[in-house]
């Protein structure tokens, strides 16, 4: 799994329907149930910017994004970020109260 959104970040850059590409970073890559998950923020500095979650596949060298369709694996892998956003605000909040004790 790696970590949520650090400054060295990886980027990948979506195909949209349009035609267009839309250059998104990864915040983070983690498991639900027995398949893997990839969560992806565009970087183009818009405060309102959705976050999109794909099935992740890694061949080799090459990834594969997969779109998830079922609304119940949707809200499953949903419901994992949001658990992940949860522990890494918890993780930060802690980790300033330490610095601020020392």
């Amino acid at each position: 799994m790696t970590d949520l959104y650090n400054e060295e970040c990886d980027q990948i850059t979506l195909t949209l329907e349009d035609g267009s590409d839309l250059v998104c970073d990864v915040i983070s890559v983690f498991p639900v149930k027995d398949k893997n998950y990839i969560a992806l923020l565009p970087s183009n500095d818009d405060p309102d910017a959705e976050i999109f979650l794909y099935r992740f596949i890694e061949n080799g060298e090459e990834i594969e994004l997969e779109n998830i369709e079922d609304d119940e694996e949707f809200d499953m892998v949903s419901d994992a970020f949001d658990e992940l956003l949860d522990a890494a605000e918890f993780d930060e909040m802690v980790g300033e109260e330490l610095e601020d004790e020392e």
